[in-house]
Formats: C-alpha cells, sequence, structure tokens
C-alpha cells in the first residue's frame, strides 16, 4: 500500500473515530455538515448501538455525546436498506428515551442529532445534501412558533406573588426535537468550492488535499493512513474492504445474470451475516469456539477474528 493511502471513511467511522484521540476529526465533520462547533467527550454505548437480533438490527455506527450533553448519531449505509428511514426514525427514539433511564426530568432531556450517510442512490432529489426539523409553523402566518415559559419557582416564591418570566434557552421546537441530516454520496457531482465539498470528496472519492483547511480533514489525513495502523487495524480494514468488492461482486452478478440469480447470492449472503452475526454474539458471551463452529458452520480461524 502506498503511504497517503487513506482508509474509507465507512470504515473509520466503525472502528477508528471511536477512539478519544480522533475525536477531533468527527468534531470537525459535525462542524462542517451541521454548522455546530463541538467538543466530543464520550462515545456512548447502549441499546441503539449494540448488536442485538431482537433489537431490529438497529445498530448505528456511532453515538457520541459533547461537553453540552447533545447527542450525535452517524450512521453509514453502503447498501440499500429497505424501511431505512424507519430504522433511523426507531435509532433516534431510542437515543431520547434511553437518557430517562437514570430518571432525568424531561427539561433534561437533550437534543439528538442523526447524520445519515448513505452510499447508494436514495430517494429522488437535486441534492447531495438533506435536513429535517420539527417546527411549530402558523397553518395562516407561516409564521415559527417562539418558546417561553414561567420561570419554576419554589412554592414560597410562587406564594409571595413573584411572576418572574424568562425566556426557553431553546427558542423553538427545533432546538428541542432531534433533527435528522441526509448525506446522499453518490448525488455529489460537483467542483470543490468550500469545506463540504472538500469532506464531501473525502467520502466520496477518499481523497484530501495536502493543504486542505476544512475543519476535520487535516487531523483525518494524518491519522487515517492505512500505513499508520496497527496490523489488527489493517486486518479489520482488509476484511471491511474485502467484504464490500464481495457486495459489488454479487450486484454485478446479478444485473449480468438476472434477478433470480442476485436473490440465490443474496440468499446466501444473508445466511452467512446471519451465522457471523450469532457467532460474534456467542463469542463475545464467552462459548468455546470449538462449540461456535459446530453451531454456525463457520471456521475456526474466521470466528476468532471476528471483533
Amino acid at each position: 500500500m502506498e503511504k497517503d493511502f487513506l482508509v474509507r471513511f465507512d470504515f473509520a467511522i466503525k472502528s477508528l473515530l471511536r477512539h478519544k484521540k480522533n475525536f477531533d476529526i468527527l468534531e470537525g465533520f459535525i462542524e462542517v455538515f451541521l454548522g455546530k462547533k463541538c467538543t466530543i467527550v464520550d462515545i456512548l454505548e447502549s441499546e441503539s448501538n449494540q448488536e442485538d437480533s431482537d433489537d431490529k438490527f438497529n445498530r448505528v455506527d456511532i453515538k457520541a455525546k459533547d461537553d453540552k450533553g447533545e447527542i450525535f448519531i452517524v450512521e453509514v449505509q453502503t447498501t440499500r436498506y429497505t424501511y431505512y428511514l424507519e430504522r433511523v426514525l426507531y435509532g433516534v427514539s431510542k437515543a431520547v428515551t434511553e437518557q430517562m433511564s437514570s430518571g432525568d426530568k424531561f427539561g433534561e432531556i437533550h437534543q439528538v442529532f442523526s447524520i445519515s450517510i448513505v452510499y447508494y442512490d436514495f430517494g429522488i432529489g437535486d441534492d447531495y445534501f438533506y435536513e429535517c426539523k420539527s417546527e411549530f409553523v402558523g397553518v395562516h402566518t407561516h409564521n415559527v412558533l417562539q418558546l417561553n415559559r414561567r420561570e419554576e419557582l419554589s412554592v414560597a416564591e410562587i406564594a409571595n406573588g413573584d411572576k418572574r418570566e424568562f425566556k426557553y434557552s431553546k427558542i423553538t421546537s427545533a432546538d428541542i426535537f432531534p433533527k435528522y441530516y441526509l448525506i446522499r454520496i453518490n448525488s455529489f457531482r460537483k467542483a470543490i468550492a468550500n469545506a463540504m465539498d472538500e469532506w464531501m470528496d473525502f467520502l466520496k472519492n477518499n481523497s484530501i488535499k495536502p493543504d486542505t483547511t476544512a475543519p476535520g480533514l487535516a487531523q483525518a489525513r494524518e491519522k487515517l493512513l492505512y500505513g499508520r495502523m496497527t496490523n489488527e487495524e489493517r486486518a479489520q480494514y482488509d476484511r471491511h474492504w474485502m467484504s464490500l468488492r464481495n457486495e459489488e461482486e454479487a450486484i454485478e452478478e446479478a444485473e449480468i445474470g438476472g434477478l433470480e440469480r442476485g436473490r440465490e447470492q443474496g440468499r446466501k449472503e444473508g445466511e452467512r451475516q446471519k451465522a457471523i452475526d450469532i457467532a460474534r454474539n456467542l463469542k463475545a458471551a464467552g462459548i468455546d469456539i470449538d462449540i461456535i463452529a459446530q453451531s454456525t458452520g463457520l471456521a475456526i480461524n474466521e470466528i476468532a477474528a471476528l471483533v
């Protein structure tokens, strides 16, 4: 591999960006696409980003929290998925409700930002970046409803007639409800003119200019070099790349050989992926590898490589 060979972002976000030393790349990504300067303090592990066969296959690649408590869900989708938006909604809803598990008050629920990076042709539109936000808008006036409320006072203060007023720190419902962002990689075909275009060029073409000043990209160019990864990370990346190639070849075979052959290939791959998922869960539970091999039909060395 060449020295300046960069790993694909879809792999980086599933592994390398989960390390605290690489949070600056994720922070730059969020700043460019969401316009929010933030400091990531933690990668959250919870129901929403654990592999669980009983959880509707709901897995997000990164669920991060910043220094303000806001939550960012980032998910990369490389192949077509039925009911994808419903799955995104499910993951965000869980990220909201999980904040209440510790007994927090409703007023302490932090906003959730969902970012979906889609590598296949999703929907019909003329843009590569879409935003979905919830606001109360007047049906007749078309004005956005602004929020205010009475300050939470003690019983004694209310009895004394204290009627102080103050505005929400969150001005509209769009500052409370989740926000959804969709990045359509295949739809990016423009010349590079700004930081977002540079990021899109990296996401689509795995390319970063040596003199880039886009937030996060200089760090990505330095930290996502294939040559600087550990042997274990390289092995993981090679398996990831091979898996993507196998998927592409399966699609090409389907186009050449017809839909029936494609369905059969998909069925086999689905069965194999199911066996891999089962093996991974059994391994995590401490089951002996020989028993896992007998149960799933996978090779022992293949099971040993699962993480």
